[in-house]
C-alpha cells in the first residue's frame, strides 16, 4: 500500500484535487498513481483493475503518457515536492491517466466505498475547473443522490453513474458551455450536436467562415436547407459550395454586414450564441449560450429576412 500524502479523506479540498489534475492532449486528468492514492489502493492495483476490464476503459477515459507528455505534465507541476515524487517515473514505466470518465468507471468496478466517496469529489472538481457547477447544479444532486444509494449492487451502480455522466454530456441538459483552450474536438461536437438537431433549417450569422463548416454541415439531417449569412472577409469558396450541395443540399452562402456576433438557429425557434468563430472553436476560451427568449430570435431573423 502506497504512503498517503492526504490522511484523512472527508478534509480532501477541491483546492487540494485541482492540483492533481494536469492537462494532456487537450483533456483534464488525474496520474495513475494520484487517483490510487486518494482511493487508499496501490498504483499497480489501479492499473491491473483497468486491465482486467480493459474493455470499459477507451482511450477517451484512460491512456499511457508518452515520454513527451510525461515532461510536458512535469513542467505544470510548480511545487518542488511534487516534481521530486514523480522523478521515480522511467521511461520503461510511463504511467497512466484517467479523465474524469474514467475515474466514474473506476470508482465502479474498484468495490470500495473510499473509491466510490472519493471519486465523486474528484468528478465535482473536475466539473468545477469546466464551467459546469454554475450551470448544471440539478444534474450533481443527481450525483449525491447516486452516492447515498451505494450500498445497492455495484452493477446498479454502474447504471446509475452511466445514465448522470450521459445527461452531463447531452446537449438537451446544456443550456450554457464553457470551453477552455485546447478543447477543440469537444466544442466541435457541440456544434455537430446542435446541426443534427435540425428538422428543416439551419441559419449561421459568422463573418470569419471558411469550409470547416462544410465538414460539420455533413452531418445534418438529409434535406435540411442551411443558409450562411457571413462577411466578405469568410474564406469559403463557391466551388466547395457546389461540390457540397451534391451530396448535402441545401447549402446557400449570402454576404451580409449586419452582424457582429455568431449565431446558429434551428427551424426559426432555437438559436445559439457563440462566443467564438466556428473557424476557431477551441483555440482560446470561449462560451456557447442557448437563446431561449422567442423575441430576440425573431428580431435576429427579422434583422435580414
Amino acid at each position: 500500500m502506497e504512503k498517503n500524502k492526504l490522511p484523512i479523506q472527508s478534509e480532501v479540498s477541491n483546492k487540494e484535487i485541482k492540483n492533481l489534475i494536469y492537462t494532456i492532449r487537450g483533456k483534464q486528468v488525474m496520474l495513475d498513481s494520484d487517483v490510487a492514492m486518494l482511493y487508499h489502493y496501490e498504483t499497480k492495483k489501479i492499473n491491473q483493475a483497468v486491465k482486467r476490464n480493459i474493455d470499459r476503459f477507451p482511450e477517451r477515459f484512460c491512456f499511457q503518457l508518452t515520454e513527451k507528455e510525461l515532461e510536458i505534465m512535469w513542467s505544470q507541476i510548480v511545487t518542488t515536492s511534487k516534481l521530486e515524487e514523480n522523478k521515480y517515473r522511467s521511461k520503461k514505466y510511463l504511467p497512466y491517466v484517467f479523465t474524469e470518465q474514467g475515474i466514474a468507471m473506476l470508482s465502479g468496478i474498484l468495490k470500495s466505498e473510499i473509491a466510490v466517496q472519493v471519486s465523486i469529489k474528484i468528478m465535482d472538481t473536475f466539473i468545477e475547473m469546466r464551467k459546469f457547477i454554475s450551470t448544471n447544479k440539478n444534474l450533481f444532486e443527481k450525483v449525491i443522490d447516486i452516492e447515498n444509494k451505494m450500498n445497492k449492487k455495484f452493477i446498479e451502480h454502474d447504471k446509475k453513474f452511466d445514465e448522470v455522466f450521459n445527461q452531463l454530456q447531452s446537449e438537451e441538459n446544456i443550456k450554457q458551455r464553457i470551453f477552455f483552450e485546447g478543447q477543440i474536438y469537444d466544442a466541435y461536437s457541440l456544434i455537430i450536436d446542435i446541426i443534427k438537431k435540425a428538422n428543416k433549417k439551419i441559419l449561421i450569422i459568422d463573418n470569419y467562415i471558411d469550409d470547416s463548416i462544410l465538414k460539420m454541415l455533413a452531418k445534418k439531417k438529409k434535406n435540411v436547407e442551411v443558409v450562411i449569412l457571413t462577411s466578405n472577409k469568410s474564406n469559403i469558396q463557391n466551388i466547395d459550395v457546389q461540390k457540397f450541395n451534391k451530396e448535402y443540399p441545401i447549402l446557400k452562402i449570402a454576404k451580409t454586414n449586419k452582424f457582429h456576433d455568431r449565431f446558429i438557429i434551428l427551424d426559426n425557434e432555437e438559436m445559439y450564441h457563440l462566443g467564438a468563430s466556428i473557424k476557431d472553436l477551441g483555440k482560446k476560451c470561449f462560451g456557447i449560450n442557448k437563446i431561449e427568449d422567442k423575441e430576440i430570435i425573431e428580431k435576429i431573423i427579422g434583422n435580414y429576412f
